[in-house]
């Protein structure tokens, strides 16, 4: 984690601990012979920076210069010496029991030692594979066990001297309700800093419970059930860590074609904003890592560094020019472990640059590539995904769900989470999706997909400076096991997205729909950046169209809940009724002119300037006053383009958000149909 201090300590202190990477203070480490030197530097490591990786290089240290006897001892002794001349020296026999009454029994045996002779002895014995996974499993949590009740208390904490990132890292790993409530106290006699109260408060309430209601232990299925044959624990794949280190944001950066695509150069931008907020907030330094795989494409390694990264991770290879699930997945997977192997328990190799077990946060692209890379990648890592977001904000969250707090009616506070906002209920309603870990199971990294254009384009630096890394590894044959051989572009129609002007025809244009659509394309021709979209009315209707104008109406230009999503700067709707399903494909327009002669139409609603009129009056005086330049929207709207009511205001809130439809618009199809034929030139 990263709990920023100078690394120093009162005690025999050789170096400043923290200003060393990991790969650093192994060499330097190499240089002290005096043990009390190296006691000094762990409890400035356990104080300070509290990386687990430089914490375990000074151990190891410490053990070269001063080796247990006992592990000397352990070294010249035959294990079978030590462990089966006299089978009444094990805390118990294994050849005495089976596999079910095993489990059990060997709840008594604490001492990590006494259960590895155990082990020894079924190996030479009977060797039976279950037995020894449970073995190993018990051994691996008596050793954790042993650790903490070996590990020596923390030093008093001199709060008044720590920042309010510091004392929220440090109070972190305190767990009694005493001592957060004495440094409560200590900090209202002193500095008195709301930040840093509010910091210990939420610590107390995650940890304050009832005392006749703890934490349940939960055992892993091997020990829970030694007599079942788990495929669970023989994973292949997937194996979470515990007391992992994780750092930085990884965005994967998809490629088209040979291109970077949009919403790649998006989330690079989205990453880099979060990330700097995220160093200030927490006085740290983590970065922002894009992620290339395919072939030829290191040349985009730069642009990612221009837009936002501080570090590009990529793997080329010809074989990649187009997606392939298994190799890409598998690649990533590898660049986010670097090597490491968590079932064998190997954590990553060394590098450079970086010093952690695997990312803290993970962002994909959600295209149709983008989607099936992020599951299986998360599934590999053995986390969480939020799929299809448009929203991400990083910040603390308190939650008293037992299955994440431990204890039912209690509360925690989780730092650093990723929120991934995403949209439901076709847009009407937002859900925020966070990843959090259990008691006794660590979801990281925290994941989420992106929906493209949720996020504007970074501004290119190209001054920016950062690191390229090329990755390595073989390609396993078995990952390429689909090979396209031809291939054919497909045509993707009209992209209407980027207009900055769109004219939407709907049902309105039922007395004579050629001529409509005349008016339509008239009045899209008079604008600059403009083109012509259409209702799902219009495209599943039974209206005859001459052939000048029927390429006009197809599918490619539905605008809608199942057409296309748009953001122009003025969205003029000739002859739409609203439904629910068309405000989904025009919500977000800045400017949005509806012309109707149904003055309840429900479009009327979210629109900035409403003309009760019928559009084959309207749509010519329109396009002639942009042609002669005398355009006045509120005078149009004034008469309609004929006598009748002033409607010069929409109905749409003054601070700019759309009304909604007080229903969901539930309705079949068919029935919306029906109520969607009405008076000439006003509906959809």
């Amino acid at each position: 984690m990263s709990n920023e201090n100078d690394g120093t300590n009162e005690g025999n202190v050789g170096i400043n601990v923290g200003a060393y990477t990991v790969a650093d203070l192994e060499n330097e480490l190499k240089e002290i012979e005096d043990p009390r030197v190296l006691e000094g530097m762990l409890e400035a490591e356990q104080d300070g920076k509290q990386r687990k990786s430089a914490q375990e290089a000074i151990r190891k240290r410490m053990g070269t210069l001063s080796p247990d006897k006992e592990d000397v001892e352990a070294d010249s002794e035959p294990k079978e010496g030590k462990y089966r001349e006299n089978a009444d020296e094990l805390a118990l026999d294994p050849a005495d029991h089976e596999i079910a009454d095993l489990g059990p029994a060997l709840q008594n045996v604490a001492d990590p030692d006494e259960l590895r002779a155990i082990r020894d002895a079924e190996a030479e014995g009977d060797n039976r594979d279950p037995v020894l996974t449970l073995l190993d499993s018990r051994i691996e949590k008596a050793e954790a066990a042993l650790e903490e009740e070996n590990s020596d208390e923390e030093d008093d904490l001199d709060i008044a001297a720590m920042s309010v990132a510091d004392v929220a890292n440090a109070i972190r790993g305190i767990d009694e309700p005493d001592e957060l409530r004495e440094l409560l106290d200590r900090e209202e006699a002193g500095e008195d800093r709301d930040p840093v109260k509010k910091q210990i408060k939420n610590r107390l309430d995650s940890v304050e419970a009832d005392d006749e209601e703890g934490v349940e232990e939960r055992l892993p299925p091997e020990e829970k059930h030694p007599h079942l044959d788990h495929p669970t624990t023989d994973k292949q794949y997937v194996k979470a860590l515990e007391e992992g280190e994780y750092r930085d944001m990884w965005v994967y950066c998809e490629t088209q074609a040979g291109e970077l695509i949009d919403v790649s150069l998006e989330m690079l931008g989205k990453a880099r904003e979060l990330m700097d907020a995220y160093n200030d907030d927490y006085d740290t330094d983590e970065r922002v890592v894009a992620v290339l795989i395919g072939d030829d494409v290191a040349r985009h390694a730069e642009t990612c560094i221009a837009n936002g990264a501080d570090v590009a991770v990529y793997h080329e290879d010809s074989r990649l020019e187009r997606f392939q699930h298994k190799a890409y997945s598998q690649l990533f997977c590898d660049m986010a472990r670097w090597g490491g192997a968590p079932l064998e328990g190997e954590g990553p190799e060394e590098a450079d640059w970086r010093d952690y077990d695997e990312p803290r946060y993970t962002i994909f692209p959600a295209t149709n590539n983008g989607r099936d890379l992020s599951a299986q990648v998360q599934a590999e890592l053995d986390s969480g995904l939020a799929s299809d977001c448009s929203g991400l904000y990083i910040e603390e969250s308190v939650i008293s769900n037992p299955v994440k707090t431990g204890r039912p009616g209690s509360k925690k506070e989780f730092e650093r989470v990723l929120h991934m906002k995403r949209p439901d209920f076709s847009g009407f309603e937002y859900s925020t999706i966070l990843c959090l870990d259990n008691p006794a199971r660590e979801f990281h990294p925290q994941g989420a997909s992106v929906i493209p254009g949720s996020f504007d384009l970074p501004e290119p630096d190209g001054d920016r400076e950062g690191e390229i890394v090329e990755h390595d590894l073989a390609i396993d044959d078995s990952w390429l096991r689909v090979s396209v051989t031809d291939h054919d572009r497909i045509d993707e129609g009209v992209d209407l997205s980027g207009r900055e002007v769109i004219v939407c025809m709907g049902r309105g244009i039922g007395d004579d729909p050629t001529r409509g659509m005349e008016l339509g394309l008239e009045l899209a021709d008079a604008f600059g950046d403009a083109d012509i979209g259409v209702t799902r009315g219009i495209v599943t209707g039974s209206y005859e169209f001459d052939g000048h104008v029927e390429q006009y109406t197809a599918e490619d230009r539905q605008i809608g809940e199942t057409g296309q999503v748009v953001e122009p700067d003025l969205y003029i709707a000739a002859g739409v009724s609203g439904a629910v399903q068309h405000k989904v494909g025009m919500d977000n327009s800045e400017t949005v002119v509806a012309i109707n002669t149904d003055s309840d139409a429900r479009i009327r609603d979210f629109t900035d300037f409403f003309v009760e009129g019928d559009l084959f009056d309207v749509l010519p005086r329109l396009t002639k006053a942009l042609e002669t330049g005398d355009m006045d929207v509120e005078a149009i709207a004034a008469d309609g383009g004929r006598p009748g009511d002033a409607r010069p205001d929409g109905g749409r809130p003054a601070n700019g958000e759309r009304g909604g439809d007080d229903d969901s618009d539930e309705r079949s199809g068919d029935e919306r149909d029906d109520d969607d034929r009405g008076a000439n030139g006003g509906e959809q």
